[in-house]
C-alpha cells in the first residue's frame, strides 16, 4: 500500500513563549494507507481537533514531520497551503459550514471557483457531486431550508467536487439523529469504496467501529 500521510513526530504549542502556554500535541506519530477508512477517537480536549487541523493545513505545528503523498507540508506560503487544501483534501465540518443563504448547488460550486485550475463545466460537477450524495433534486433550494442530513450531505458534495484524495471529517454526525447518522455513514463507506482516503474524527464508538482502523488519542499522544 502506498503510504498517503505520515506524521513524525509533530508537536504542537499553542500560545509558545507565553504565560497561557499549552502543549496540545506530544510527538504524535502515525501513518495511514492510501484507501483507508479511519476513525480518530479519544475524550473532548485529547488533541483531535488539533490533529485534525494540522492533518488538513489549517494549523501549523513546531517540531516534527508531516506529508503528503510524499511532500513536506511545513513553513509552505498561505498560498502554497491553500493549494494543497483545495486540491487533495476535502473538510466537512459537524456545523455543516455552509453558506445559508445560498442554494445547495451554490454551496458545491465554492471549491471550483476558489480553484487555481481552470475548470470546465462547473456546474455539471457540482450537480454530478450532488448526485453522488443523493441530493441533485435539492440543487436549487436554499440551505437555510434544508434538514439537517440534507446540509451535512450538500457539506460532503462540496468536500468531493474537487475529487481530492482524502476527506477529513470533524465530528461529521455529532448534529444528526441515529437514523441520518447511519445514512451519512454508509455514504463515508461508499466514498471510501471508490478509493478514497476517509478520516473521520468521533467521540461515537458506533460510527468508529464502522472504520477500518481507530487511532485513539488521549491528552495530546496516540495510547492505541
Amino acid at each position: 500500500m502506498i503510504i498517503m500521510i505520515k506524521l513524525e513526530n509533530i508537536v504542537k504549542i499553542y500560545n509558545p513563549k507565553k504565560a497561557n502556554e499549552f502543549e496540545a500535541l506530544h510527538g504524535v506519530s502515525a501513518e495511514i494507507q492510501d484507501g483507508e477508512l479511519v476513525a480518530v477517537v479519544g475524550k473532548s480536549g485529547a488533541g483531535k481537533s488539533t490533529l485534525l487541523h494540522i492533518l488538513a493545513c489549517i494549523d501549523n505545528y513546531q517540531e516534527g514531520e508531516y506529508s503528503i503523498d510524499g511532500t513536506l507540508v511545513k513553513n509552505l506560503s498561505e498560498r502554497q497551503y491553500a493549494n494543497i487544501r483545495n486540491e487533495k483534501i476535502g473538510m466537512i465540518m459537524q456545523d455543516f459550514a455552509l453558506v445559508e443563504d445560498f442554494t445547495a448547488l451554490e454551496n458545491v460550486l465554492i471549491p471550483l471557483n476558489f480553484s487555481k485550475k481552470r475548470i470546465k463545466n462547473k456546474k455539471e460537477k457540482a450537480l454530478t457531486a450532488l448526485k453522488a450524495v443523493g441530493i441533485e433534486e435539492l440543487a436549487k433550494k436554499p440551505c437555510n431550508k434544508l434538514s439537517g442530513g440534507q446540509k451535512q450531505r450538500v457539506a460532503i458534495a462540496r468536500a468531493i467536487v474537487n475529487e481530492p484524495s482524502m476527506i477529513l471529517a470533524d465530528e461529521p454526525t455529532g448534529a444528526l439523529d441515529s437514523r441520518t447518522s447511519a445514512e451519512i455513514m454508509e455514504l463515508f463507506k461508499s466514498l471510501n469504496q471508490q478509493g478514497r482516503t476517509v478520516i473521520i474524527v468521533t467521540h461515537d464508538p458506533k460510527i468508529a467501529e464502522q472504520c477500518g482502523r481507530i487511532i485513539e488519542i488521549s491528552d495530546g499522544e496516540i495510547v492505541s
